[in-house]
């Protein structure tokens, strides 16, 4: 039972009690908040809105009350439907709208939901604009339209088919070369729209696949998470059919995570640092990822003859790094990739395109890759937040604590970095929990690392 609002958006649970979860009350007073920022930011002018889903159970449900709000505050609606988060965030920008909604709770279980805002770039919208939505909505600041001015409605086909021909058409994207190779390849689609965008971008660079979970229904097979940990179906699919290799995504399709030939897991955290290696061999430049990302994008960036930035968590702040630093490629450690040719947001589709571009630029297996980039284990574990915790002040005493033997940084949550080995730790933006992450050469060092300061904050508690 969960409710989130936050400047990022609003996601919780379906099905729980006023206050408890994500009802049909919180969707619309959320909408319409979303819909007053619009109509201020010109005032006079009808705005519009792209608006997409993806295969949710509830998804359809969520859209209906989200289109008819926006209609009902004089606001036009393009309906896309079952769609992918970065075929959405480019639609924006297609459509000339004023802004976008995304009806996903990306990666959590199928029982949440969530509505993300974009802006008129396409980009989700800043920390400030978030906050003016969530006062709006506080203050019951809404107003709507009279009859004769009410939105317009417009259902757009051909989206993902677009989006596909845009990847193809960058100067990075090897299609020929991709062809030539005739991968087979074992895709997850964890029963949401995956199912309808990898094929096709597939059958365009030459590839033949299967497909397991592709059933669009929103009834997730496992938990929709691209881990290792959830990936075991994939991993015995690609043994048995004699793949090249895996490709799981999650629900929306901006998360990519690759399966080595052998079953054994490329790793998420190295999705980026992969696609990156390759760029930067023809492109050279910076790169920027998020606290919580591996250090091997680093690694990689200086072998290149680049710089790298690190941003607080969040695809904004990332963004906005990598505006103010001209960078070549960015992204986070959880397999997001940002490729600003293309668009400023996490793309599995274009992921996927660049890193079959690196594959057969290089040649040779997958895994042998994987074995040639720098090797880093990371751990990642959790704690539940008591309400009655003062969370900010635990971080900082931490941070006190080792500033004298480590690099300490504190623009989000607090990330302690030793010789070998970091650890990151921060609240979540998406559930009510605190993230622990740490990254050493050994598993074992980077798991005693994450016991050593759950205990440590546990005791500050």
């Amino acid at each position: 039972m969960t409710l989130i609002k936050s400047i990022s958006g609003i996601r919780g649970t379906i099905g729980d009690p006023i206050g408890q979860g994500l009802t049909p009350m919180d969707i619309v007073e959320s909408v319409a908040g979303y819909g007053q920022w619009l109509l201020k930011q010109r005032p006079g002018r009808r705005p519009s809105v792209v608006i997409g889903r993806d295969g949710r159970m509830s998804g359809e449900i969520v859209l209906g009350l989200a289109i008819h709000t926006l209609r009902m505050q004089g606001i036009d609606v393009y309906d896309a439907d079952l769609s992918t988060t970065p075929t959405i965030e480019m639609a924006v920008k297609w459509y000339k709208a004023r802004g976008g909604i995304i009806i996903t709770a990306s990666h959590n279980p199928a029982d949440w939901n969530a509505l993300k805002f974009l802006n008129h770039r396409g980009e989700f919208i800043s920390a400030q604009d978030g906050e003016h939505i969530l006062d709006t909505i506080k203050e019951r600041e809404m107003s709507f339209a009279e009859v004769e001015n009410l939105g317009r409605y417009q259902r757009i086909e051909g989206l993902i088919e677009r989006h596909i021909a845009s990847i193809l058409d960058m100067e990075w994207v090897q299609q020929e070369a991709i062809s030539k190779k005739k991968y087979h390849i074992v895709v997850d689609c964890i029963n949401s729209t995956g199912a309808l965008s990898v094929p096709p971008l597939l059958e365009a660079l030459g590839c033949t696949y299967t497909l397991i979970n592709d059933t669009v229904n929103g009834r997730f097979e496992h938990n929709p998470e691209p881990l290792t940990k959830n990936l075991q179906s994939l991993s015995r699919k690609v043994v048995t059919e004699h793949a090249d290799l895996g490709i799981a995504v999650d629900p929306d399709v901006d998360r990519l995570v690759f399966m080595n030939e052998n079953g054994t897991p490329f790793n998420e955290e190295y999705t980026l640092v992969a696609i990156a290696d390759y760029i930067l061999s023809l492109n050279s430049g910076d790169t920027v990822s998020n606290l919580s990302s591996t250090r091997a994008l680093a690694d990689i960036t200086i072998k290149h003859g680049g710089e790298y930035h690190a941003s607080a968590v969040g695809e904004v702040n990332v963004v906005a790094l990598m505006k103010s630093t001209n960078a070549v490629i960015g992204g986070e450690g959880n397999g997001g990739v940002i490729v600003p040719p293309l668009h400023y947001g996490r793309d599995a589709l274009a992921g996927i395109a660049l890193f079959l571009s690196g594959l057969a630029k290089r040649g040779g297996r997958i895994s042998q890759w994987k074995e040639e980039l720098p090797h880093y284990e990371m751990y990642k574990d959790r704690l539940d937040l008591n309400d009655e915790w003062n969370l900010d002040a635990m971080l900082e005493q931490l941070a006190q604590k080792y500033q004298g033997e480590a690099e300490v940084l504190t623009i989000d949550g607090t990330k302690i970095l030793f010789k070998t080995a970091w650890v990151h730790l921060r609240p979540s933006n998406t559930e009510p929990i605190v993230r622990i992450y740490t990254e050493a050469k050994t598993s074992s060092e980077a798991k005693q690392l994450a016991e050593q300061f759950k205990a440590e904050l546990l005791n500050l508690a």
